[in-house]
């Protein structure tokens, strides 16, 4: 039987190069893409670039919604089809507003997975989570951990982890993978990435100040978890078809992650070839950054600031079991460094990939 993949978040940066990958080692496979109505154009333009798109249907829908806003001939069509769901349509703002975090994260999630329960040929559900619904904990954090009483940064972690608890209440009605990535970077070969938010607003800042003497932010002892776009890919593909996949938790987190300084460090000296000589403290720089005009030149979300002092370690020693033998390993990032930089360098200036400081 041909396999079917329903997929949501679609023509997002991690949704659209996970069907690449699909439709590459999966010929015979039918894609039904859900997609928001005011990105309906921009989902038939991407498709265009994708061999056996003819294979490809792009179904208008809304995630908040009873249903999805799907009409009843689809959806019989997909009970009876569909054998992958990947849901990836969330939103990542750090600064997300509660209201509409909880629409989306929360209210959506809850919409699909009642959505799919009648799917008579489901083989899986691949949830994608984050690494950062451990909140505030510090020390290792375990694949097989998730209610720990933890705090939040914001209300895109928090919705994000009630999410999935609500996820793994569903673990005895459908068969759930759930992928954690750490923060996703630009391709490991090419560098190409859709938007640059997370490290890159490290690559903004660091443009506003090329011509003086570079700062440190804090003590930068903190591990930061970065990861390319090609490791998530591959790892989540090879999972979502592996049958002792079912019912786990997996880190797509850096093993040997680097730490904020190293991480800034590298980015300085690749991007404008020096190294920072005097350190700011990240409580300053929070302050700054709660200022709009300050906020809006220098393109950085105060949010990201957080990031700098988390004292954790995403252990992912499952993940590492489950890959062994298929090739599929977290590059260093010293490796590929170079090539997400040199990719921010040449599309720096395009709007479509600045996300809007407010």
């Amino acid at each position: 039987m041909a396999r079917t993949y329903f997929i949501t978040g679609f023509p997002g940066f991690v949704s659209s190069n996970l069907i690449k990958k699909l439709v590459d080692i999966d010929h015979d496979a039918r894609f039904e893409l859900l997609v928001y109505r005011d990105q309906i154009q921009k989902a038939y333009h991407a498709i265009e670039d994708m061999v056996h798109y003819s294979k490809i249907t792009i179904i208008e829908g809304d995630i908040t919604k009873s249903e999805l806003g799907i009409d009843e001939g689809t959806r019989r069509r997909l009970t009876e089809e569909v054998t992958h769901v990947f849901h990836l349509a969330a939103i990542y703002d750090l600064a997300v507003p509660e209201d509409i975090a909880h629409r989306v994260n929360v209210n959506g999630t809850r919409n699909v997975l009642d959505f799919i329960l009648p799917f008579s040929s489901l083989k899986r559900f691949i949830y994608f989570s984050t690494a950062y619904v451990s909140g505030d904990r510090s020390g290792s954090i375990y694949e097989d951990e998730l209610e720990c009483g933890q705090a939040f940064k914001n209300y895109y972690e928090e919705t994000k982890y009630e999410a999935e608890v609500m996820v793994h209440s569903y673990m005895n009605k459908l068969p759930i993978t759930i992928i954690r990535p750490g923060v996703v970077m630009g391709h490991s070969k090419t560098g190409e990435t859709a938007k640059f938010d997370g490290p890159y607003f490290m690559m903004r800042f660091l443009d506003k100040f090329a011509r003086l003497p570079i700062p440190y932010i804090g003590g930068g002892e903190a591990l930061i978890n970065l990861v390319p776009i090609d490791y998530v890919v591959d790892a989540t593909t090879f999972l979502a078809h592996d049958e002792t996949a079912k019912s786990k938790v997996f880190h797509l987190t850096d093993p040997e992650p680097l730490t904020v300084r190293e991480v800034y460090r590298l980015i300085a000296q690749t991007l404008v070839g020096k190294t920072p000589s005097y350190t700011l403290p990240s409580s300053f720089v929070s302050k700054t950054l709660s200022l709009s005009l300050i906020r809006k030149w220098v393109q950085v979300e105060r949010e990201t600031i957080d990031y700098f002092t988390l004292q954790a370690y995403y252990d992912s020693a499952n993940t590492i079991k489950h890959l062994k033998g298929t090739g599929i390993v977290c590059p260093r990032l010293a490796d590929y460094m170079t090539h997400e930089v040199d990719y921010y360098k040449k599309h720096r200036h395009e709007p479509e990939k600045l996300i809007k400081v407010n």
